[in-house]
């Protein structure tokens, strides 16, 4: 039996699938919650029924581990008679399709296909190889190894070494289709308060990120303890350098302190203009 006074409670995701769908939504509701400690675990591809018995002893003995109150449980399963075994569990239950799919069939008056893999599988092949396409470009062009095909990215990400470039774009990429590059600012570049020569023909496409000197340090400080480049002097110079560029320019930024990786990029799309490309 847990003795700390924390409130805690077992967070389970159960897909048939990948999982992301019921830990994307799960999670976005579970946020509203700060004062409670949550512990999660996700399960993908629970797609038979011995598979769901064998987790659900799992979860059973777990439970009983911890003598905490029941759990809570965020699925997506098509399958009805998996969909009731779990429903079996004592533990408050959020289900997806059972709290959309019946809804939306009285409303488009059509039955739902009820398939697996309709969501996160390899079902429209054109939109897949578009995300994988934006992919290869974000990683072709990370961290101003080429300017190679610049002409072809939708935005350019420029801003200081560690400040969210890379997985930014990468996310561009994956959710959105966007071609996105990104070039860190080097020593040189930041000696000027000028766009460097290489993005001077792209300027229309630049976005700058910036972030809190306090975060870079610690960031880059996890890289390179104890560096000249984790110093908070020189992450404090490097920052100020870099937003009087951004300003000096006309060049739009935003600081990803504060910002995870979805808001960036939810952020730069509306901010660029910038569509889904599939």
């Amino acid at each position: 039996m847990d003795t700390d006074n924390k409130l805690k409670r077992r967070v389970y995701f159960i897909s048939d699938r990948t999982g992301i769908t019921s830990e994307g939504l799960g999670e976005s509701l579970l946020n509203q919650f700060e004062n409670i400690e949550f512990k999660r675990r996700t399960y993908p591809f629970i797609d038979n029924l011995e598979k769901a018995k064998q987790l659900l002893n799992h979860m059973q003995e777990e439970v009983d581990a911890d003598g905490w109150e029941r759990p809570l449980i965020f699925s997506s399963i098509v399958d009805s008679e998996i969909r009731h075994l779990i429903h079996a569990f004592p533990a408050f239950h959020i289900d997806f399709y059972d709290t959309f799919i019946g809804s939306l069939e009285k409303e488009l008056h059509v039955d739902a296909k009820r398939l697996i893999g309709v969501t996160h599988g390899l079902n429209d092949i054109e939109r897949y190889d578009k995300r994988m396409a934006a992919v290869n470009f974000a990683l072709n062009h990370d961290d101003g190894v080429s300017d190679k095909d610049f002409q072809a990215a939708d935005v350019i990400l420029i801003g200081v070494s560690r400040a969210g470039k890379t997985p930014t774009c990468l996310y561009l990429a994956l959710q959105y289709g966007i071609r996105a590059a990104n070039y860190p600012l080097t020593p040189d570049d930041l000696e000027s308060t000028q766009i460097p020569n290489m993005l001077k023909p792209y300027r229309q496409k630049l976005f700058g990120l910036t972030i809190d000197a306090e975060r870079l340090h610690h960031i880059r400080n996890e890289r390179r303890p104890d560096s000249k480049y984790a110093n908070i002097n020189t992450c404090n110079k490097e920052i100020a350098i870099a937003e009087e560029l951004f300003q000096r320019n006309g060049i739009p930024f935003m600081s990803s302190t504060h910002k995870s990786v979805e808001e960036l990029a939810a952020s730069i799309l509306q901010a660029c203009h910038l569509k889904r490309r599939f």
